[in-house]
């Protein structure tokens, strides 16, 4: 009944699921703007003197942040493991929920005190650290090799997607009479018919889903080899973590995460403070800005898979592209901000450079790799709010700020030219080592 695309069906729904928890996370990056003048938040002081405690100072929101990035450095362990052992229907499932859960709660939780909204945030770190072993699996279990760049197109573009419809969405929201809390209950309700339709719709193996046809199950398994077709736990950690090329993707992918926490997150305040936008405008521009990462995206990911070059230099253009231009115009927007949408629009290209080349390189086991670049922009979530903290104290500072820019620009060039040597499509040694392979040579060893 799905004409051979059930497979798309799926994309859909986890690109959805992806997005969703992202925007729970995002949303208050842009309601710190609002929430500081709602006066059911003013609190005497004394003497004359009110505080809102809505109005959080640079430390607190540093926390705020930091609190969803440890809640996804502990989560990513467990979860990973969660995945490799039961598949992503379940563990993806339980952790959207914790995200509409904490979703819904947080207005009552910063009512309440910074102690009851940092438990929250951490619960959102708990259920974003789910986002990138599902683009794994997805890419592993669903994806032919010849659609492997579209499918990581679609599903790594949830991050400008959440950002778009998020700020402009809240943006709207804020300045309306149904105030920034509507934006947490808006925003829940929509990720939990978004989960509905996952644990509804998705299965771990295509041979046995009853909604996959043979052509589709035939084009979708082909040219993959036995051990990358059947679901296994076993994962060579050590031959993977050693690895000369997925060394040079982690660091390639954190160096953009870092750089993508520090303009997604402080955008708003940086439009808002620095540039002097009204809320409604710095909604509309920040939206913008990471909509133009949205075509780019798809269309990298269509051409990746398209062009008749070889894999190599494809892999080359679009790194170049997402992290070495990137670094030059990140560099640039040191001296003018309109260099904003440029970085958005390049980095879509990534799809087709170091995530295509982690995945093709670790085949089956391509769901721990992209794992690990979760777990990297988990730490980028600490390190991009540290080095804001060492640069920038007066918010309302423009040379401040482009410090921050300067330094994450040359160290995006630096990484980019160091993926050109290392670039591959071919599938690395370690994966031809399996449980059965493992012990046999435990056997061989002992014998």
């Amino acid at each position: 009944m799905f004409f051979d695309k059930f497979r798309f069906l799926l994309l859909g729904i986890c690109f959805v699921c992806l997005t969703s928890v992202l925007s729970n996370y995002i949303i208050i990056n842009f309601t710190f703007i609002c929430m500081k003048d709602d006066p059911s938040g003013l609190v005497d002081l004394g003497n004359g003197t009110y505080h809102n405690k809505f109005d959080y100072s640079v430390t607190e929101k540093s926390w705020i942040v930091w609190a969803v990035a440890a809640g996804t450095i502990l989560g990513t362990g467990p979860i990973n493991y969660g995945y490799i052992r039961f598949g992503a229907r379940w563990p993806f499932f339980i952790a959207g929920i914790t995200s509409v859960t904490a979703t819904f709660l947080t207005p009552v939780a910063a009512s309440s005190g910074l102690p009851f909204l940092l438990v929250l945030r951490f619960a959102q770190g708990l259920a974003y650290a789910a986002d990138f072993a599902a683009i794994g699996i997805m890419c592993v279990r669903w994806a032919p090799l010849s659609q492997t760049g579209l499918f990581i197109a679609v599903l790594t573009s949830f991050t400008p997607v959440a950002t778009a419809v998020s700020n402009a969405a809240t943006g709207w929201l804020c300045s309306s009479s149904l105030g920034w809390r509507s934006s947490y209950y808006i925003h829940a309700s929509i990720s939990l018919v978004a989960f509905v339709l996952w644990i509804t719709f998705y299965h771990d193996d295509p041979q046995v889903h009853k909604s996959v046809s043979d052509k589709e199950l035939a084009k979708i398994q082909k040219d993959k080899t036995q051990a990358h077709i059947e679901r296994d736990s076993f994962v060579p950690y050590w031959e993977i973590i050693k690895n000369k090329v997925i060394l040079t993707v982690w660091a390639n992918a954190f160096s953009e995460m870092v750089s993508v926490t520090v303009l997604l997150t402080y955008s708003p305040l940086y439009f808002r403070k620095v540039l002097q936008f009204s809320i409604v405008e710095t909604g509309i521009m920040v939206s913008l800005s990471a909509a133009v990462h949205i075509p780019v995206k798809w269309g990298a990911g269509f051409l990746s898979d398209k062009l008749t070059w070889d894999e190599k230099y494809r892999m080359w253009l679009f790194n170049t592209t997402s992290v070495g231009l990137c670094g030059v115009f990140c560099f640039a927007i040191a001296f003018a901000w309109r260099f904003f949408a440029i970085i958005y629009g390049l980095m879509g290209t990534n799809c087709g450079g170091f995530y295509k080349c982690g995945t093709l390189a670790s085949r089956q086991y391509a769901h721990f790799v992209l794992a690990m670049i979760q777990f990297m922009k988990c730490i980028a979530l600490f390190v991009a709010p540290a080095m804001v903290a060492v640069f920038v104290s007066d918010e309302e500072s423009h040379q401040q700020w482009g410090y921050v820019y300067i330094v994450n620009g040359i160290i995006l060039i630096v990484v980019s030219a160091l993926f050109i040597p290392m670039a591959t499509d071919k599938p690395q040694a370690f994966t031809n080592i399996t449980r059965t392979s493992k012990t046999l040579e435990k056997y061989s060893t002992s014998a």
